[in-house]
């Protein structure tokens, strides 16, 4: 990802880092400074300004020869703290931006301070200007340490967005995620300390240089591993997950399920593909793919089975998370060192697509939330005809994710199935096909039930305002565009992988993930057919109805599962089995 050696001082526009960081710490301390009152127009002050320098780095970054530094009081490490960033960590600069913006324009209506409650708009403008910082200093960070205090500045903002409307439920699902947050934090705080006793840095640059395979080294890369898995709620570490979503504001949803899980997801790239190039090894590498298959089955399947839109997407969240591990087998090789940047590129990429299409999503189900009063999944028949804003995002976002050209999604698939034939490791394809069909399952449930034709007109208990379902839309439209983009200044990617989606290949894989979704659907879903029961419907069930039985008994059984592994004793016993397996997977490859 970085350079094989760090630049001997600050680049030409190296300040442009410290301000992607600063301008929001401003705004956070600005708010405070003016009061309620001002703290929305605050943000929107703030919001243009750092996309703007998120903007500006993605300029400066061919010029600085792919390496932007700075060094703070222009000390180089090990004595001073460097600010870095790559083609990667422009994405992610970008990608943020893009998020917070929508949102903002979202929230803007929902949270207008009013003297009635001026408390949650409060909280919820600081919060996230106080997120985007955090997920800034992430992506910018330069040693291990100041990546800890941003990922914990993260957690601690992300948390009260849980309980921003107050509630047992949501206090309760607030301190869930933030008790196994902090077991992460402590595991990976462990790991930092443990290297540095070693080796007397914590700088990656460093660190690259000097790791060396060892027990302290390996301990240590298990234990910060686990613990940014737990944070990260790859399953079956997910105790947090699904309840975090069930009570937030779709807002706060959004900020949660597209952008603060890709936090921890980018520092365990850069701890396995900077800090720790080989060491990991090639078992760790498919044990982290196959807990992402794990995640991709377990989390589709019981998301077809929510009654409730908004735990439908989170538990698709879920499903998506697992999608971005499987990267990890491919991009090493069979000594666990680096091998294809295009696999790697293709997991950002992936991380990207998810963060705008799932906030998308999640603002659509919050659309409808307002509109309908409800988000029974069974009960927004025909809200497509009161809302169409809201679920052509929904729909536009679920296409994006199921891997439909020309979006972001298609083309990192694209990109992990040629690292796939070229390795030999054909099951990973196969898990990326299913995926797909999954996907296609879970969107198809919504959109029918969206588009049929109501028993009866369709009466909003509440108007969303405009500007609403134009904040989700163009997230998705974004999504699915993210394939036109020309990724290969900032990522390695071959020229031309774009133009490999189109034609009739990929008009046949369409096909088989569109005819696959809708056997899904079948089999797995139990909710009855918004279109009612036709002649053709009661055929097919009386020849697939014994089967469809056992595949509904299956998806019971995997939902009970699920329930079991999101209990306190499951998720501790867990925690602790990653721990010993990824330590005993790392010393065996060395």
């Amino acid at each position: 990802m970085l350079p094989a050696a760090p630049a001997p001082a600050t680049t030409a526009s190296g300040f442009l880092l410290v301000l992607s960081i600063v301008v929001p710490v401003a705004g956070v301390l600005l708010a405070f400074a003016l009061g309620d009152r001002r703290v929305r127009q605050v943000a929107f002050a703030v919001v243009p300004v750092g996309s703007a320098i998120a903007v500006a780095v993605g300029l400066a970054l061919p010029a600085g020869d792919g390496l932007l530094v700075y060094l703070l009081g222009a000390w180089a490490p090990p004595l001073g703290v460097a600010l870095r960033a790559d083609g990667f960590s422009v994405v992610m600069l970008a990608t943020t931006a893009i998020v917070i913006c929508a949102v903002a324009l979202f929230a803007a209506t929902e949270f207008r301070p009013s003297a009635a409650d001026a408390r949650a708009p409060f909280a919820f403008w600081v919060l996230l200007l106080a997120i985007w910082a955090a997920l800034n200093t992430i992506f910018v960070g330069g040693d291990l340490f100041t990546l800890y205090v941003a990922l914990e500045l993260l957690t601690f903002a992300a948390v009260p967005l849980v309980s921003l409307r107050g509630g047992a439920e949501t206090l309760q699902a607030a301190l869930r995620y933030l008790l196994f947050a902090l077991l992460g934090s402590i595991l990976y705080l462990m790991g930092t300390a443990l290297l540095y006793g070693v080796y007397g840095t914590l700088d990656i640059e460093l660190l690259s240089r000097r790791l060396s395979g060892g027990v302290v080294t390996l301990l240590a890369a298990a234990l910060m591993t686990t613990g940014l898995l737990a944070k990260t709620a790859l399953f079956p570490l997910h105790l947090w997950l699904p309840p975090a979503h069930a009570g937030a504001p779709a807002a706060a949803s959004a900020i949660l399920s597209g952008l603060v899980v890709k936090g921890s997801f980018f520092i365990l790239l850069r701890l396995w593909f900077n800090v720790l190039p080989g060491l990991p090894g090639y078992a760790a590498a498919q044990f982290l793919a196959a807990l992402g298959a794990g995640a991709i089955l377990v989390g589709s399947i019981v998301a077809l089975r929510q009654e409730r839109l908004k735990l439908l997407v989170a538990y698709s969240t879920l499903a998506q998370i697992g999608y971005l591990f499987l990267m990890f087998p491919l991009a090493l090789d069979s000594s666990g060192r680096l091998e294809s940047g295009q696999a790697l590129a293709g997991g950002v990429l992936q991380a990207a697509s998810h963060a705008t299409a799932k906030a998308a999503m999640f603002l659509a189900v919050g659309s409808i939330y307002v509109g309908l009063g409800h988000d029974r999944i069974t009960g927004i028949r025909g809200v497509a005809r009161a809302l169409p804003l809201s679920v052509m995002a929904f729909g536009l976002g679920g296409i994006a994710l199921m891997g439909i050209q020309p979006s972001g999604a298609s083309l990192a698939k694209e990109l992990l199935l040629e690292e796939t034939a070229r390795t030999g490791q054909w099951w990973w394809a196969v898990v990326l096909h299913t995926g797909g069909m999954f996907t296609t399952a879970y969107v198809l449930v919504v959109l029918s039930h969206a588009l049929a034709r109501p028993d009866q007109s369709i009466v909003l208990v509440r108007t969303p305002h405009r500007s609403s379902g134009l904040a989700a839309l163009a997230l998705a439209l974004c999504s699915l565009l993210l394939g036109l983009v020309p990724w290969d200044t900032f990522l390695p990617i071959p020229p031309g992988a774009a133009s490999k989606l189109s034609g009739f290949g990929g008009l046949v894989k369409l096909g088989v993930t569109m005819l696959g979704g809708g056997t899904l659907v079948i089999l797995l879903s139990p909710w009855p057919r918004p279109g009612g029961i036709s002649a053709g419907w009661k055929t097919l069930m009386s020849i697939i109805g014994p089967f469809r039985r056992v595949c509904l008994g299956f998806g019971s059984l995997v939902e009970w599962g699920d329930d079991v592994l999101r209990q306190w004793s499951s998720a501790g016993i867990s925690l602790l089995l990653c721990t010993l397996l990824l330590a005993a997977l790392m010393f065996g490859a060395n």
